[in-house]
């Protein structure tokens, strides 16, 4: 074992790093898989101008590529569909409905116009040996253009992937030339399938973007699509919107697919639904919007490195500046030689130099008379003469000799000098000329590719404000199930599946909890609500412990864990007297338990001076005694509301069927006729027993 793991090991590195460099993850310099750039230059290799066979393209692209031809053809139809290199002709499938390209046979293709001009170059390019050996493939292609940023690529290597967005080719070109004038760019995606983005979590490439389909409303009670997100098609779109349907999320009533070479996907609303709250459902629950992330992952002198956007452009700007210079240069040096050429050629003749040979026996003395005729004039010439100049010259068929044009070469020379004068001038404002470059690429092609995503901001639709509250819940206190299947009497709520409930029991156990089928709650539900989720919610508990000690605080419910259980009170077997929902005001009175030479048997507890504490807290002690009866007295201490022992589900407020809209009435409260007395029931009589600031409370 121990001598496989070095082999092991050596292996797995060597495959990690061919995937990531030779297969998944593309090239900074032309932007190109290894796969993309065989194609391209296989293409130009078999250019002549008319349209190949996909076929013949894959085969002769086989030469180079050591993977077999499904994944040639697959890469040559995704670059096709890009629209940049590739002119098509046939079907090659639709990139929005999804629908793949017909078989290579039937299919054909051409470079167009703008990859002849900007992705090869004979002279830079660097060739390597194939991976049989019997060709040579490019390196990389000398591209003149950000190829990496207009195609855009997703790769998946062994550790890492990339996902570059596609973008603008006008803009790139412009933001190319404000870097090069040292102004600042900003970049943004632009999709073929057109739709609607948000950019603002871009992060110059390294964040993600959110993409929303283009959604158009005829009428209240019909919705049309035209355009949809990158990274879907209509297919999958259409199944996202009918299984948002089938789930509840969203109501529709019918759907229908118009879509040929644009998207047309029309929607039908029922029935008291209409689009205004549909389209924002569309958006929360389908694939109406999708959020994309960008993670720039390239090829670096064979090294995987991260980039954002701005650092990549600038980078493949300052690679154009110094491939301009490098062809500038090529083309000086040709210019130079062209030169050398005419006055060798014009010496040769002109000073009768071939007359040397004719006393000549061997091709030894012939080259020699030759170079000792030309001596003489090697000041005049760019560069001394090579064996290669004398071969050429005695080349010269004798026809040209005799009608050799003396005016003819003067004229060819200087616009030859005229030639090399441009092209030094260019070379001493090569900023300037390349800047001139991307203008001309800019007038000639940048009106072919408009840019189709609109740049936009929206608001992220909040699924819990757009989810339809159509699931019924209920309880029911006899068996204390409550939920979906429970038809219980009360507490009965229509809630969204993103509503969250508060369930609090007469032992002060308090828990949140969702939607469910069915779940049984163990003791007597006293409140039962939809909870808020964004503020919370304040309670004013009263209660008495084991002892009978009674306690007060106000507290606030905000933080929980889903179907925890928590506790209100300290004591477990303590029991809650008041549950008053909101900051409660006015006063409770205390009777103490009946005890030898008690002068004073009750006091009033002001309810105003409590403070919000935390839910686990004891609470403030509200008598210094036990306590054997509480009620609560109207702001103004004049009569006291009795407390019932007994709540009625039915009537109390706390326990409403639906969430209300404006907290009602307090009930009337009574007492068992055991603790009863004639003055408290005279007293009672007649009087309104409902707190002076309206509030909602529930009384054990």
């Amino acid at each position: 074992m121990t001598g496989l793991e070095p082999l092991m090991e050596r292996n797995f590195l060597e495959y990690a790093s061919y995937v990531i460099v030779d297969r998944a993850i593309p090239e900074l310099r032309d932007g190109l898989k290894p796969v993309q750039r065989r194609i391209l230059s296989t293409l130009h290799k078999m250019d002549d101008g008319k349209f190949h066979k996909v076929a013949n393209v894959i085969g002769e692209t086989m030469k180079l590529h050591p993977h077999g031809d499904a994944s040639i053809g697959d890469a040559l139809v995704v670059l096709a569909n890009k629209e940049f290199f590739i002119e098509k002709q046939g079907n090659f499938g639709n990139i929005v409905t999804g629908h793949s390209a017909a078989a290579a046979r039937y299919i054909e293709c051409r470079l167009t116009e703008l990859a002849r001009e900007t992705l090869f170059s004979k002279a830079l390019t660097i060739y390597q040996p194939s991976y049989d050996g019997r060709n040579k493939e490019p390196v990389f292609l000398p591209a003149k253009l950000p190829v990496i940023l207009m195609l855009g690529t997703e790769g998946i290597a062994v550790g890492m992937s990339t996902r570059i967005l596609p973008h603008n080719l006008s803009e790139l070109l412009e933001a190319q030339v404000k870097l090069l004038q040292h102004e600042s760019v900003h970049l943004f995606p632009d999709f073929p399938t057109g739709g609607i983005i948000d950019v603002s979590e871009y992060a110059d490439g390294k964040g993600k973007v959110r993409v929303r389909a283009r959604i158009d409303v005829a009428d209240e009670k019909k919705i049309v699509i035209h355009e949809i997100p990158f990274s879907t098609t209509t297919e999958n779109l259409i199944a996202s919107i009918e299984a948002a349907a089938q789930k509840g999320k969203v109501k529709i009533s019918s759907i229908n697919d118009f879509t040929t070479d644009r998207v047309e996907i029309e929607i039908g609303l029922p029935r008291g639904v209409y689009a205004s709250e549909v389209v924002p459902q569309l958006y929360a629950y389908t694939e109406c919007e999708v959020s994309i992330t960008s993670n720039i992952l390239v090829i670096n002198e064979r090294h995987p490195v991260e980039l954002g956007v701005s650092e990549l452009l600038r980078t493949l700007t300052d690679q154009l500046r110094d491939q301009i210079g490098l062809e500038l240069e090529h083309e000086l040096g040709e210019l130079k030689e062209k030169r050398h050429w005419l006055n060798l050629e014009r010496l040769f003749i002109e000073q009768r130099v071939y007359k040397r040979i004719e006393d000549a026996t061997t091709d030894e003395d012939v080259r020699r008379e030759c170079y000792l005729g030309l001596r003489p004039f090697f000041d005049k010439l760019e560069r001394e003469v090579s064996d290669e100049d004398i071969k050429r010259l005695l080349d010269i068929p004798i026809r040209r000799i005799s009608r050799f044009d003396i005016e003819k070469n003067k004229r060819d020379l200087e616009d030859n000098d005229i030639a090399v004068a441009k092209v030094e001038v260019k070379l001493a404002r090569l900023t300037h000329t390349t800047v001139q470059y991307l203008k001309g690429l800019l007038k000639k092609y940048g009106g072919n590719y408009p840019r189709r995503t609109e740049i936009t901001s929206f608001e992220s639709v909040d699924v819990r404000a757009v989810a339809r509250q159509n699931i019924k819940v209920g309880y029911d206190p006899e068996t204390g199930y409550f939920g979906c299947e429970v038809k219980g009497s009360q507490y009965q709520l229509t809630v969204s599946e993103y509503d969250r409930i508060l369930i609090i029991t007469r032992d002060g156990a308090f828990r949140i909890t969702g939607p469910s089928d069915k779940m049984l709650i163990e003791g007597e539900v006293v409140y039962l609500d939809l909870f808020d989720q964004n503020n919370g919610q304040t309670f004013t508990v009263v209660y008495r412990d084991k002892q009978k000690n009674a306690f007060a605080k106000r507290v606030q419910i905000k933080r929980f864990i889903r179907d925890r259980e928590y506790e209100l009170i300290k004591d477990k077997d303590g029991r809650l007297e008041y549950l008053i929902p909101g900051e409660s005001k006015g006063q409770v009175r205390l009777d103490f338990v009946p005890a030898k030479r008690q002068k004073v048997s009750n006091i009033v507890f002001d309810m105003n001076t409590l403070e919000l504490t935390g839910v686990s807290a004891r609470g403030t002690r509200m008598a210094p005694k036990p306590v054997s009866k509480l009620r609560w007295l109207k702001d103004d201490g004049a009569t006291p509301a009795t407390p019932s022992t007994a709540p009625q589900p039915a009537t109390d407020p706390l326990i409403p069927k639906a969430k209300p809209s404006k907290p009602p009435a307090p009930p009337q409260e009574t007492e068992p006729e055991s603790s009863k007395d004639s003055g408290d029931a005279n007293e009672d009589k007649g009087k309104d027993r409902e707190p002076d600031d309206g509030g909602q409370f529930s009384l054990f």
